[in-house]
Parts: C-alpha cells; sequence; structure tokens
C-alpha cells in the first residue's frame, strides 16, 4: 500500500477518535451538564487545524488533485463531487457549531439545541467520510494511478509533513486528543 495513504488512513483513526469525544461531550449537555467552552475550542482547533488544514489539506493539494488531474470524469466527479462536498459540508457543521456555543455563552439556552446537532452531524458526516475514503478513495486511486504518480504523492507528502513536523503540529494535536480522550472518554458520571 502508498505510504501517503497509510499516513491518511491512520490520520483517520485519531480522527475518529476525536469524533468519539465530540459525541461524549455532546452526551454529558444531553444529560445537564455545563458546556466547557474551553474544551469545545479545543475540539474545533483539533477539528479545524488537524482534521481539515493538515488531514483534508494534504488530501486535496496531494492525492485529490493528482486524481483530478489524472483519472478523467470519474476521478473528477469522485472528487470533487463527492469527497470536496463532504468536506465542505463538515466546514458549515464547525462553522454553526462555533456559533451556537456563542449563542448559548450569551445566555439563548435552546442554542444548546444546535450545539449538539451540528456537533453530532459533523460526527455522522466525518465517519461516513472516512469509511468512503478507507475503502473506495484510497483504494480506487492506488489501483488507477500509475506507480510515478504515486511516488510523487508519497514524496509531496513527506515534505508536506516534514514542514508540519517543524511546526509541532503532530506532537501538539496528539497531545490534545489524549487530553480530551482523558476527560470526556473515561468519564463515568453520565
Amino acid at each position: 500500500m502508498n505510504r501517503s495513504i497509510i499516513l491518511m488512513m491512520e490520520e483517520h483513526q485519531s480522527i475518529l477518535r476525536m469524533l468519539d469525544v465530540v459525541r461524549n461531550a455532546c452526551y454529558g449537555i444531553l444529560k445537564g451538564a455545563s458546556i466547557c467552552y474551553e474544551d469545545f475550542e479545543k475540539m474545533i482547533d483539533f477539528i479545524r487545524n488537524f482534521a481539515d488544514a493538515h488531514h483534508h489539506g494534504k488530501e486535496e493539494k496531494l492525492l485529490f488533485h493528482e486524481m483530478v488531474t489524472h483519472l478523467g470524469p470519474l476521478g473528477n466527479k469522485l472528487i470533487t463531487h463527492g469527497m470536496l462536498v463532504e468536506h465542505d459540508s463538515g466546514r458549515l457543521f464547525i462553522k454553526e457549531l462555533e456559533e451556537a456555543l456563542q449563542r448559548v455563552k450569551s445566555g439563548d439556552e435552546m442554542s444548546k439545541l444546535d450545539v449538539i446537532a451540528n456537533a453530532i452531524s459533523y460526527t455522522h458526516l466525518l465517519r461516513r467520510h472516512i469509511e468512503k475514503e478507507n475503502s473506495v478513495v484510497y483504494t480506487f486511486a492506488e489501483r488507477q494511478l500509475s506507480p510515478e504518480i504515486l511516488e510523487k504523492v508519497d514524496s509531496d507528502t513527506e515534505l508536506f509533513e516534514a514542514d508540519a513536523w517543524n511546526q509541532g503540529i503532530q506532537e501538539r494535536y496528539r497531545d490534545l486528543l489524549v487530553s480530551l480522550e482523558e476527560k470526556y472518554l473515561h468519564k463515568e458520571e453520565y
């Protein structure tokens, strides 16, 4: 299997773990817990900067770009009308989540519904999206892209990752994920 695709699939595991955190935080709200705005800011930070800017950015700039460029109408349809639309839908859910959190913070208790609805909608979208990428999109890319293009994606991914490593992206978001998991996944109070 292609090195860059293996890395993207490993990142999916971290994203899925964060989706569990988000879901448990929402369950706490449903059960009457106060919203911890600082924790939701951390979740949104992870989603925007690791899941989206880092992971989706790598997919969009590197792998998906090559698929659209080299795989004709089918590759274009799969990426442009499938994966990229879902990336944008996820961004909208997070924007709406952030706005709902601000409304609750300002005293609008009814907006707790919007916090839960947007957060859970994001988790559902991303779970389905990750499953499609892992089982369809990535395998299609590996079967259809030439070895030379796949090697280019690997080389470009290594450069992308080296830059992210220099910025501390991987370490920062791994630590953030672990700290939120400790709080939201190992909690028996709900």
